[in-house]
């Protein structure tokens, strides 16, 4: 894969730090001239055409990578990062959230069964424990690139044959248009987790990484559907809410 083409050569100035002037050109580069997946140029070639140190590019290119904006790898170079997404607590499908965010979403199956579902998964169905559910898990992708990995438990029930549908897209749409069941409201518990030796290998990220993990009770209506586990990566995955003060709230 051929290298991109540097802006102009310039002479870095004192007004600020040379690695934060570099810095910021790389990240103008990233953002203007190249999209997500490209090559950024060689260290080298960044060395020669600012006329600086290599401890300034490593330092400029590891700011970067600290920010989420590009990542490194291992024998192959620096490459500019997907877009994080940003969700907002309200209720939508992984696939319209990217949909809205302009991010081509798919999934790859990692499994899918009818089994035991865990205790507090049978709870939450109000089902017997040793009734069997579906089980569905995947790899959430974002324009190709892994964002997260979804466990989810659908209640065989009400869904009965979920896995002959195609369950590599919106799940939620096809509860709603086969089934009739639209999921109404969710409870959702999140929490920071550190990456397990398998979940890392899916999301491509080292060992003990923090992830983002979110646990999800999904209704429709009175019906207990899902019961969902979730790990995102934290620089690809945002949540973002606003938050009013109450009137309750104010003291005299």
């Amino acid at each position: 894969m051929p290298e991109p083409e540097l802006p102009p050569g310039e002479v870095l100035g004192d007004t600020a730090p040379k690695h934060t002037q570099l810095r910021e050109i790389l990240e103008e580069l990233c953002t203007t001239r190249l999209h997500p997946g490209d090559m950024l140029p060689s260290e080298r070639a960044i060395e020669q055409a600012y006329g600086v140190s290599r401890i300034t590019v490593r330092r400029a290119l590891g700011d970067l990578v600290a920010a989420g904006k590009i990542r490194r790898e291992r024998g192959k170079g620096t490459f500019v990062a997907p877009s994080p997404l940003v969700s907002r607590p309200h209720l939508a499908s992984f696939s319209s959230e990217m949909r809205a965010q302009d991010v081509t979403a798919s999934s790859r199956i990692l499994l899918a069964e009818r089994g035991t579902p865990p205790p507090e998964v049978a709870r939450w169905f109000g089902t017997p424990e040793h009734q069997p559910h579906i089980r569905l898990r995947r790899l959430r992708l974002g324009n190709g690139e892994p964002y997260a990995i979804d466990d989810a438990w659908y209640h065989a029930g009400l869904a009965p044959d979920l896995l002959e549908t195609d369950v590599y897209n919106s799940v939620y749409t096809i509860l709603e248009q086969r089934y009739g069941l639209r999921i109404t409201d969710a409870t959702q518990t999140i929490t920071a987790v550190s990456a397990t030796t398998g979940a890392a290998v899916l999301l491509d990220v080292a060992p003990k990484t923090a992830l983002l993990s979110i646990e999800r009770q999904s209704r429709a209506g009175e019906a207990h559907v899902e019961y969902c586990s979730s790990v995102y990566r934290t620089d690809r995955y945002r949540m973002k809410a606003r938050v009013s003060r109450s009137r309750d709230d104010y003291s005299g």
